[in-house]
């Protein structure tokens, strides 16, 4: 039998995304996940994000000569509160300069706490020629920081359902971008791409692009099991492609020109697709 067909399989699947579910929560910073194997303790777990997060923080201090701690810590927050969506560097703090802004989100890119994901006019590959680096998202590093930075009790979110859980914080795209970028070619840099088109009325959003054998593919994160896909049919119609990804809590499946990758499979899925 087919491996896609016996995860499909519900029993299977459930208890694949109840898996996705604690990753999710808890995020993928090795003394977290160590704690996690060794006694399953979410509240434990977060203690540990928790001083993860304070070192990194008190780490800003040593920028104090080239910008203010306080704001970077603002700068670093904002990351979390804004993921998914079109960063927005005024939102830092208020009144602050934008060329101050962005040199603090540099600083976190380079530091390794944030990624980017730029926008490309996508009419062809390489991705990266038909970019507008006005328009950009920023990847928290970690799903378990992001949470724990929204301010999200895991107490609370131990009671929420998988479908509502993934809801919070655009956490299934932040954590279909982080797959993507540990499954990369660790010789080549992950560069992440996204596509916007606004018109009146509407507005069509295509959450990651990738490329394989020089063919544009495009990948559309949905939290849950449902939602339309306008987007998606709109990008494959305008860009003249094949087929698109969908993913999300549901099984492997396929729809017209759209093959269905579940989230927990994302990251192999990408692995084997680049060998």
């Amino acid at each position: 039998m087919d491996d896609r067909n016996i995860l499909s399989s519900t029993p299977i699947h459930k208890q694949l995304n109840r898996h996705l579910r604690d990753f999710m929560l808890i995020g993928g910073m090795p003394e977290v996940i160590r704690q996690w194997q060794e006694n399953r303790s979410y509240l434990n777990c977060q203690q540990i994000i928790a001083d993860i997060v304070r070192t990194y923080t008190d780490d800003f201090a040593k920028y104090k000569t080239r910008v203010s701690s306080l704001l970077l810590r603002k700068a670093f927050a904002s990351i979390a509160n804004q993921a998914g969506h079109k960063f927005v560097y005024s939102s830092i703090s208020e009144g602050i300069n934008s060329s101050r802004a962005k040199e603090m989100i540099e600083m976190l890119r380079m530091a390794g706490l944030v990624i980017p994901i730029v926008h490309s006019a996508a009419n062809g590959i390489p991705l990266g020629a038909e970019i507008n680096p006005k328009f950009q998202k920023l990847l928290p590093m970690d799903t378990g920081i992001m949470l724990y930075q929204l301010g999200l009790n895991i107490g609370e979110l131990m009671l929420l359902s998988d479908v509502d859980l993934v809801c919070k914080g655009s956490l299934a795209e932040v954590f279909a971008g982080l797959e993507i970028c540990k499954h990369s070619n660790p010789r080549i840099p992950t560069e992440l791409y996204y596509w916007l088109h606004i018109k009146p009325n509407a507005q069509a959003e295509i959450d990651y692009l990738i490329t394989n054998a020089n063919q544009l593919l495009p990948i559309e994160v949905k939290s849950g099991t449902r939602g339309a896909m306008q987007s998606l049919y709109y990008f494959l119609e305008q860009k003249k492609i094949p087929y698109g990804i969908r993913t999300s809590m549901e099984p492997f499946g396929e729809l017209e020109k759209v093959h269905i990758i579940p989230l927990y499979a994302l990251g192999s899925w990408y692995s084997r697709l680049t060998k």
